[in-house]
């Protein structure tokens, strides 16, 4: 009893960061700040830490003047360093004492990459064992981190490709750059298979890997990839805790891309993790509910069949729930989830179960991934994850409705066909690389496209290469299929449609390279302007707090040809205080002027309403433009990952009447998503 009481005592005086996501974390109106402030630094550490940075400044500035290639190409792996301890002394991000050394050790390691860069021999980049290194980010030209094993079997002069894990991190509300840095130079995590490579992606912090962190785990596979020699075919996506939640998700909208799936606990959708693990019930408006088909893994699980999975759970985890509730999923779907429960164990992964995990990884790797299978059965909720091996969907019916698609090739000499039935599908390609086409021998092949009970058969005819490339279209007035035309595909504003990447919601915009456009005017509404500013400067911090970036900022005046070709537009304003936002404005199936804010017969008063909307740039159709809008979800969602979703859908009117809180921007009156071609959904 007494030890009890002891430890309940210094439970009561840790942090409160430590206990997140429990039912303290329900209520909007008392959200806790994340990250936490961090520690004061002593006046002497602060002084001796600003004149590393500014002695490695001017390193890594003579380095950028540099016209090395290899110079160029590796800086990254010295920018992260500088990055890491600057951003914690400049905002307060170390967590505890111990932090301030790990910056030292940090400054010396950028000092010592930053002279081998400069005299030819980076050392580095034949280390084996753990490796910190980094990347420029698409998204907003920041340097990103991440953490490789290279195994001590690599071979930096032979050409052996190797398999790489890609091991997705549990949630940790304090790991900024400089722990995760340090944690990456002497941890090897949970597993560390012989002769293969393991990524440890920063992911943009504590995100579950949805968004802009979704993207950094794209990006650093992507840097691993030209650092190292790695095998296409046997990359594979691991996570435990939000790094399970992570691993769900990759699994199941990019299940293409890897060789086995092994998520572990985390949590794999929205509504019924949050019951049971927050005691929180959600009261979804239209749109919330629809938009959960972006990151509810539940609604993808038929993608499973497509990569060999093999879930982990402590028999007594309350994340459970995750791998539980895809099960049945999966189930739904024809399928059996492989499940291994560590017995009588919470949130941790048993050493047994570890190690069926890794002999059933092992005996995955050898056969590899199946780029080319004779069937493929897929579903999605929107174009953003529109493919799947040799099947790419290029238009929907509706946007947010359950797809699906099921693909079979028969290469019987009798039958020479590929079948295809679809649901929600208005338009698809068959993409069958040199050599892959699975049919052999001349004559024509059939593209059978099951319509119902009515079949279109479309005949085509093989390459000598064994490849096959073809694109298809239904009619909408004949409800007939046909091999798209070259003006089918034509840019313009005549066709105006929701396609790949440029299918919304507002969200979507963040996870391409951007560009944050301030307005230089001012509008005749005081409110609507006060409202813009506060939003927009919320919006800089919070993409450095959440996202660990720097946004790009300009004046409207100031956006030049070169911006509107490269980054999508997020503009902040009103149509009299933003120049851009006059000139978009007029091409937008909504109006905004001196008077009124309108959608179809919804009308509101210019004096305290506001716009946020997407929709692709009139001066670029292929970027997007946005009003008045960051990411959508906010402060309340921070607090745990399964609410870190898509709030907004494609348009919102802002009541202003009512203050931005830590929920909404405002009081939402009327939202909804654009149709296929970008217009007002009809009633």
């Amino acid at each position: 009893m007494r030890i009890s009481l002891l430890l309940l005592t210094g439970l009561m005086l840790l942090p409160a960061a430590l206990f997140a996501d429990g039912e303290a974390d329900n209520h909007p109106d008392t959200v806790r700040r994340i990250p936490r402030l961090g520690i004061e630094v002593p006046e002497e550490d602060q002084a001796a830490l600003k004149a590393g940075l500014a002695k490695l400044q001017t390193e890594i500035d003579q380095l950028k003047r540099s016209k090395d290639a290899q110079v160029q190409r590796l800086l990254p792996d010295v920018t992260i360093l500088y990055r890491a301890v600057h951003d914690a002394l400049e905002y307060q991000e170390f967590f505890k004492p111990a932090e301030i050394k790990f910056a030292y050790e940090h400054l010396e390691m950028g000092m010592q990459r930053a002279a081998q860069l400069k005299a030819g021999k980076p050392q580095w980049v034949t280390q084996t064992g753990l490796v910190v290194r980094g990347f420029v980010s698409k998204i907003d030209g920041t340097d990103q981190p991440y953490g490789v094993i290279v195994p001590e079997s690599y071979d930096f002069s032979a050409h052996r490709n190797h398999r790489v894990d890609v091991w997705l991190h549990g949630r940790g509300e304090t790991v900024s750059e400089n722990g995760f840095l340090k944690q990456r130079r002497t941890s090897r995590g949970n597993y560390t298979p012989r002769d293969t490579i393991v990524l440890h992606p920063y992911g943009r912090y504590c995100n579950a890997f949805k968004f802009a962190g979704e993207i950094d785990v794209l990006e650093s596979l992507d840097s691993v990839k030209q650092n190292y020699l790695v095998d296409e075919d046997r990359i594979s996506i691991r996570g435990f805790s939000m790094g399970g939640a992570g691993c769900w998700q990759m699994a199941v909208h990019y299940s293409d891309l890897w060789f086995a799936a092994n998520p572990g606990a985390g949590f794999s959708e929205t509504k019924e993790f949050l019951r049971v693990f927050q005691n929180e019930i959600l009261k979804p408006m239209p749109w919330e509910k629809k938009l959960w088909g972006m990151y509810d893994c539940t609604g993808y699980a038929r993608n499973l069949s497509q990569v060999p999975t093999v879930a982990y759970s402590g028999e007594i985890d309350r994340q459970k729930q995750a791998a539980d509730i895809m099960a049945e999923a999966c189930l739904l779907e024809g399928l059996e989830l492989t499940h291994i429960i560590g017995p009588q164990t919470a949130h941790k992964i048993h050493p047994d179960s570890a190690k069926i995990v890794d002999d059933r990884l092992y005996a995955l790797e050898k056969i590899g991934r199946n780029n080319v299978p004779l069937r493929i059965d897929f579903t999605t909720y929107t174009l953003k994850y529109n493919r799947m091996k040799w099947l790419t969907v290029d238009a929907l019916q509706n946007h947010w409705e359950r797809t699906d698609v099921t693909a079979l090739v028969r290469p019987d000499q009798t039958q020479r066909a590929i079948e295809v039935a679809t649901e929600n599908v208005d338009a698809f390609s068959l993409n069958f690389g040199p050599g892959q086409l699975p049919i052999e021998g001349p004559s024509q092949i059939e593209i059978r496209i099951l319509n119902g009970s009515d079949t279109n058969v479309i005949p085509v005819l093989p390459s000598t290469d064994r490849s096959l490339k073809v694109s298809l279209i239904r009619d909408l007035s004949t409800d007939v299929w046909r091999i798209k035309s070259q003006p089918d595909i034509a840019s313009g504003s005549n066709n105006l449609a929701k396609k790949h990447n440029l299918q919304g919601p507002i969200d979507d915009a963040l996870m391409d390279s951007f560009l944050f456009v301030r307005p230089t005017g001012k509008s005749s509404h005081a409110k609507v302007d006060a409202w813009v500013n506060s939003e927009l400067n919320r919006a800089i911090e919070s993409w450095r707090r959440h996202f660990r970036g720097y946004a790009r900022v300009k004046n409207d005046t100031d956006v030049t040809a070169e911006d509107i070709a490269n980054h999508n537009l997020i503009l902040w304003g009103t149509p009299e205080s933003n120049l851009l936002i006059k000139e978009v404005v007029l091409q937008l199936p909504l109006d905004w002027n001196k008077s009124s804010v309108s959608a179809g017969d919804k009308k509101y008063s210019a004096v305290d309403h506001a716009l946020i909307a997407v929709y692709p740039n009139p001066k670029n159709r292929e970027k997007y433009v946005v009003l008045n809008s960051s990411f959508t979800y906010r402060e309340f969602a921070y607090l745990n990952n399964a609410r870190q979703v898509p709030m907004l859908p494609d348009w919102a009117i802002i009541d202003l009447k009512t203050p931005p809180g830590t929920v909404w921007p405002g009081k939402v009156v009327a939202a909804d998503f654009f149709d296929e071609k970008w217009q007002l959904k009809s009633k």
